[in-house]
């Protein structure tokens, strides 16, 4: 499974916690910036790594930032992307099997370090339930793109 990741400099630590955590999971990671503490603009990276994802060109994305909220509204602005800011290990479970998430995203300054690599390990474990009430409410979620 590829991953696409992106950042702005509030959550640039934690990225570089993730790539090689991730990496080691076997999963193959394509980095979408930031690179540097530079004060930068987020929707610049989160909307780069949404797009790969909406395209096909990875599987599923994360993005951070500080709070999250930035990212993860950023990334919905995408044809295509359902991305869920997630602070906690059930929820990252339920996204993926209710809402059949692409992507989702995390505050570096909400979550620590050891529960952000325990979300994202629920997250990227958990598939889909494929239950019809869900597929039904992710059709009818998607169809408000226009």
């Amino acid at each position: 499974m590829k991953i696409a990741i992106g950042c702005d400099h509030g959550a640039l630590a934690l990225k570089e916690v993730l790539i090689p955590h991730l990496e080691k999971a076997g999963y193959e990671v394509k980095d979408f910036g930031t690179y540097t503490l530079d004060s930068c603009d987020y929707p610049d990276f989160a909307g780069a790594a949404a797009k790969a994802v909406a395209a096909g060109e990875c599987d599923r994305g994360i993005v951070l930032c500080t709070t999250g909220i930035g990212v993860s509204i950023a990334a919905n602005k995408v044809k295509g992307i359902r991305c869920a800011l997630l602070s906690d290990v059930m929820s990252a479970r339920m996204t993926r099997e209710h809402n059949d998430t692409n992507m989702m995203a995390i505050g570096a300054a909400v979550v620590g370090q050891m529960l952000a690599l325990e979300i994202v390990d629920t997250w990227l474990g958990t598939e889909f339930s494929h239950n019809e009430r869900h597929q039904r409410r992710i059709d009818k979620v998607m169809a408000l793109e226009g």
